[in-house]
């Protein structure tokens, strides 16, 4: 059964922030006290010859792909798994390392709050044993930022529009007169979320509460009309760092992700500048005659913070907090846009932590100047393009239907010609395509041919490009002439 999250601001007293902080900071502790247990546990399980010897038979049997092989990898999996048991890797040890914790600090946190920070520390480790994850890293301070309860029953509760949690009583701020917050207080609550958030120099405090169910649909004021309905048919997406390209039945957009999202770079190379002579100037025994920092040995180097140096920080923090509310907001509202073109969304994979990290070879072009190790960090960091996909599929998901990734090598939208049948490979230069005199954008048309895979995610149905090529290339001019018109600065990649 699915869930939808809508948060409510909390109408605290003074005395009422100083003890949510003081039990975020508790919280911050026993997360850490957790990591310190566990990750000996770990280190411990990673020295054993006989974890080393399943590790790289593993490898051998991923990379081989050999399909013979799939018994003797269900026996090393459930090999490993017994090795997690016995180091004791798991959530349902985590829960009892908590319980001494948790009763040392029981008037602040209860049992249940308590097993939801193991929840959290397990998603850490279920990244790095299963997914991708590279280590569990413990919480600095102010970095722990919200409690969870496992129902609205115990623990966190909320009854009658007031947040009750370990003897604290706070009134949480509901506008009824709002159809859309009034629509939602009618479903039932699975459980409750107190966030914190540094917004102007100061914490403010929210409530979020879980619903069961699909959120409510929101009606326009002034009109009547239902807001955001889903759309029939395919829809293309072919989301680059920067820009996204939709192409539909009906509509053709090429657009910036979050444009409104203002470059921030001159102004926090200011501050983290004045940080850096705070710093220095507070600190003058922590660095070398050449302005490198000392070497502590096995020491944690230890730096001292003056007011002016905290304020500094606050500042640079309300910069970031800024921005991720605006591109958080222009995500969603994208999101809304495109599943009113269709239900059926397509879209490539991406590797976008690939795409994050520096070169490792250092290289020469042509004219033997010496190739920037940069990549796309910065763009991504900006415009955050996977949190819009994730947005789409957690609103597809509200009707039974999921995101559709194709297969990129197989598909090779960016190289194919659907009119010759014929793969052609391009410089990332080259922004259009010329098909007998006719120019398309290269992005438009990637998304175009992305809206026309088959079934199997694998391949191209060239039958259906033919059927909807002549309505794509009047959209497609349409959309190029706003651009050519349009009066803000378009992205150099996209050609304009």
């Amino acid at each position: 059964m699915s869930n939808f999250v809508v948060q409510f601001p909390l109408k605290t007293e003074i005395y009422q922030d100083d003890i949510l902080n003081k039990r975020f900071e508790i919280g911050r502790k026993i997360y850490n006290a957790l990591v310190n247990v566990t990750l000996k546990r770990y280190n411990e399980m990673i020295k054993t010859k006989i974890y080393r010897s399943i590790k790289s038979e593993l490898a051998e049997i991923y990379k081989s792909e050999d399909k013979s092989k799939l018994k003797r990898k269900k026996e090393l999996c459930n090999q490993l798994n017994d090795l997690y048991k016995q180091y004791k890797l798991n959530e349902y040890a985590f829960c009892n390392d908590v319980k001494l914790m948790q009763h040392h600090f029981k008037d602040n946190i209860d049992a249940f709050t308590s097993q939801k920070i193991c929840t959290q520390l397990w998603n850490a480790y279920e990244k790095l044993l299963f997914g991708n994850g590279e280590k569990i890293c413990f919480k600095r301070y102010g970095e722990f930022n919200s409690f969870e309860g496992k129902s609205n029953k115990t623990g966190i509760k909320f009854k009658n529009d007031i947040l009750y949690w370990n003897g604290l009583i706070i009134p949480t701020i509901i506008n009824y007169s709002n159809p859309y917050e009034y629509q939602t207080m009618q479903n039932e609550i699975a459980y409750c979320r107190i966030v914190r958030k540094y917004v102007r120099n100061k914490y403010k405090f929210y409530l979020q509460i879980v619903f069961k169910g699909i959120p409510p649909i929101k009606i326009d004021k002034d009109t009547g009309e239902i807001k955001h309905l889903l759309g029939n048919g395919n829809v293309g997406l072919d989301i680059g760092t920067q820009t996204l390209a939709i192409s539909s039945q009906s509509d053709v957009k090429l657009i910036e992700l979050a444009d409104k999202v203002q470059n921030i770079e001159n102004q926090k190379r200011l501050l983290l500048r004045k940080l850096d002579r705070s710093r220095r100037s507070i600190n003058p025994n922590n660095y070398n005659e050449d302005g490198t920092i000392k070497k502590q040995g096995n020491k944690k180097v230890v730096w001292i913070k003056s007011n002016h140096y905290i304020k500094i920080q606050n500042r640079l923090k309300e910069l970031y907090r800024k921005q991720a509310d605006v591109r958080k907001l222009q995500h969603e509202c994208l999101a809304n846009y495109i599943l009113s073109l269709g239900d059926n969304i397509y879209v490539e994979t991406m590797n976008y932590a690939g795409l994050q990290k520096r070169a490792v070879k250092t290289e020469k072009n042509d004219k033997g100047k010496f190739k920037k190790k940069k990549k796309f960090g910065k763009s991504l960091a900006n415009k955050a393009p996977s949190m819009l996909l994730a947005i789409i599929d957690r609103k597809l998901n509200y009707y039974g239907k999921q995101l559709n990734k194709i297969n990129t090598y197989s598909v090779k939208a960016s190289q194919y010609n659907h009119l010759t049948d014929t793969y052609n490979k391009k410089e990332l230069s080259e922004r259009w395509n010329n098909f007998d005199g006719l120019k398309i954008q290269r992005d438009l048309y990637s998304a175009f041919l992305i809206m026309n895979v088959n079934e199997d995610l694998k391949s191209i149905n060239r039958q259906q490009c033919f059927n909807t090529f002549d309505d794509f290339v009047k959209l497609h001019d349409i959309e190029i002439e706003r651009l050519r018109n349009s009066k803000v600065k378009t992205i150099a990649s996209m050609g304009i």
